[in-house]
């Protein structure tokens, strides 16, 4: 299909259709099913046009379901139909619209529910749009498989926040992060630790992951739960609230100060999309295997990463660290969450395949054709012995900048 130089623009409830795009408004409940699909809620979204390129290009109809209110959306909503014309279609709506969810799901032959409110700042500024969203529309997608004389199977993206701010894990530090100080934690948190919600938005996401589960139990519901870690790659445009690597790396290529909460040295897991992806797809082949279960998905203990490692990585990346400012702890921020993926692996043989380094090399060349100007600037308020020690002598020689990864891209 010949790529239309045009976008979708969704303002006021309002959908103004771009060329070639096959689009139907928040009005418009009609939708043509000649066939079963796939139905991805939150599906312009980082992780949903990732999911709903894959299975495209393995022949399959998917309809997108989303109110494109975020960054990004409408640009990935454009990618997909310029590169799948008619196999994909998009449903501007919202989850919270129990009538649109009942006709959506009414021919699905599986579902992905990614859609919801993703921002810890957000669910305290706005905590009932917080629990009606990520609450109230899951219950009306769980509703409308529930009415079905054959309920499709559907995956539930959680989150780590579940689990609280791990505050009774001993941690110590290491150099530039915090390491568990029990070798119980060898592994990572695994899915029995118990649940504590610390912000609204661990509230609602916790309550939707509780929600999945018991329909799953009680109900009969083909449902399968990801506590998700931290997920990276191309797409994911990232704030300060989401997708952090993303936000470090397109701030450090626009020249734009990054802050720091706390000291840095906190430690995530963090899984590249296309192995999330694959883990996505394994779910729903081995639902039968695997249904009402919780997994924690993440890149696992061969996977971690601190916030000052990114620098250093950065560093290498661009030749430069980015202007630097520290700020205080941000409530129930957790020192340490590293996925423990053994139960996922073992059921389902998956593995994260696609290493770190690998992983953020190719998210920073995408955000280089898609992000914003590099600007030089300084380390700003970072202290200076950690200035130091993430650019230390023995690092290796800079991976190039955006002009050259651009470069690259184009010989490629």
């Amino acid at each position: 299909m010949k790529r239309e130089d045009s976008i979708v623009h969704a303002r006021n409830g309002r959908v103004s259709k771009a060329a070639g795009l096959k689009l139907n408004g928040a009005h418009n409940g009609q939708v043509e099913r000649h066939r079963k699909y796939t139905l991805i809620t939150g599906g312009a979204g980082f992780i949903g046009s990732n999911v709903a390129d894959r299975l495209l290009r393995e022949g399959q109809d998917v309809i997108v379901y989303d109110n494109l209110s975020r960054r990004g959306a409408s640009t990935n909503i454009e990618w997909l139909t310029s590169n799948h014309g008619s196999h994909v279609q998009v449903e501007m709506g919202d989850i919270r619209d129990a009538t649109r969810m009942h006709s959506l799901a009414r021919h699905a032959r599986e579902v992905f529910h990614f859609a919801a409110q993703v921002a810890v700042t957000t669910s305290f500024e706005d905590p009932r749009a917080d629990f009606e969203i990520n609450v109230g529309g899951t219950l009306n997608l769980l509703e409308a498989l529930r009415s079905q004389s054959s309920p499709p199977p559907v995956v539930f993206t959680s989150t780590n926040k579940v689990y609280g701010s791990l505050r009774d894990l001993r941690v110590r530090p290491n150099g530039t992060r915090y390491q568990p100080a029990s070798w119980s934690l060898k592994f990572g948190i695994d899915e029995a630790r118990q649940l504590e919600f610390h912000s609204p938005y661990a509230c609602s996401k916790g309550a939707a992951d509780q929600y999945v589960l018991d329909y799953a139990r009680s109900m009969g519901l083909p449902a399968v739960v990801f506590r998700m870690s931290c997920i990276y790659g191309p797409r994911q445009l990232g704030t300060e609230d989401q997708g952090w690597i993303a936000h470090f790396l397109n701030r450090a290529i626009s020249g734009q100060p990054l802050t720091i909460y706390g000291d840095g040295k906190q430690v995530r897991d963090v899984l590249f999309i296309t192995d999330l992806v694959d883990a996505l797809l394994l779910a729903q082949e081995r639902m039968s295997e695997i249904v009402g279960e919780a997994f924690n998905i993440g890149g696992g203990v061969a996977n971690t990463l601190s916030l000052l490692e990114l620098l250093a990585i950065i560093r290498k990346l661009q030749g430069i660290l980015p202007s630097i400012n520290m700020g205080k702890w941000r409530a129930g921020d957790q020192k340490y969450y590293v996925s423990d993926i053994r139960k996922f692996r073992a059921l389902t043989r998956w593995s994260p395949r696609v290493s770190m380094r690998q992983g953020i090399a190719e998210l920073y060349r995408w955000l280089c054709e898609h992000g914003g100007r590099r600007d030089a600037q300084g380390a700003g308020e970072l202290p200076i012995h950690l200035v130091r020690r993430i650019t230390s002598p023995d690092q290796e020689e800079s991976l190039g900048k955006c002009d050259e990864a651009r470069n690259d891209e184009r010989r490629a």
